[in-house]
């Protein structure tokens, strides 16, 4: 089972290698090229999920992959997507290393206003913005902007300051 998803690993890292990271041509690649190997591990997961005992560790990784199945093979149609979070683990691994300390700064909805601003200078750094820059210019054009207007300039992969 390892050796599967090692061999997806492998795709990606090649088609990296290329220089294949047009979304549509990624999702193309991994229609064609991780159809056979998924079918292989669903199928493996199905015989095993028979012969391992319900309480093993093997027979509940086995129904927990046949449980999330349409997800892992949504995968395949979103070629803009990674096949693990590694990048974003480790982009917001700083942060997290003080999250005990920001457990409790004030109000219920604190956290999601948190990820939402660690989200956006994550994406600034990623993206090569400044960050403070970048929020002090977004938050000077907002008040002006109706909900007719494009957004998308706005976006740190878009973004140019004013």
């Amino acid at each position: 089972m390892l050796r599967l998803i090692g061999h997806l690993y492998h795709l990606e890292h090649e088609w990296d290698e290329a220089g294949w990271t047009e979304p549509a041509q990624r999702a193309h690649l991994r229609q064609r090229d991780f159809a056979p190997t998924l079918s292989f591990l669903k199928k493996a997961a199905q015989l095993l999920v028979n012969r391992a005992r319900p309480s093993s560790l093997l027979g509940e990784a086995c129904r927990y992959l046949l449980a999330q199945w349409e997800p892992l093979t949504a995968h395949l149609r979103f070629g803009q997507t990674r096949l693990d979070t590694n990048l974003v683990e480790n982009a917001i691994r700083p942060t997290k290393l003080g999250a005990k300390n920001w457990l409790f700064i004030g109000h219920p909805d604190a956290g999601e206003r948190s990820a939402i601003i660690y989200s956006i200078v994550v994406s600034c750094r990623r993206h090569g913005v400044d960050p403070l820059a970048y929020l002090r210019d977004v938050l000077t054009r907002l008040p002006a902007m109706s909900s007719k207007d494009d957004l998308r300039p706005l976006t740190p992969g878009n973004w140019q300051q004013a």
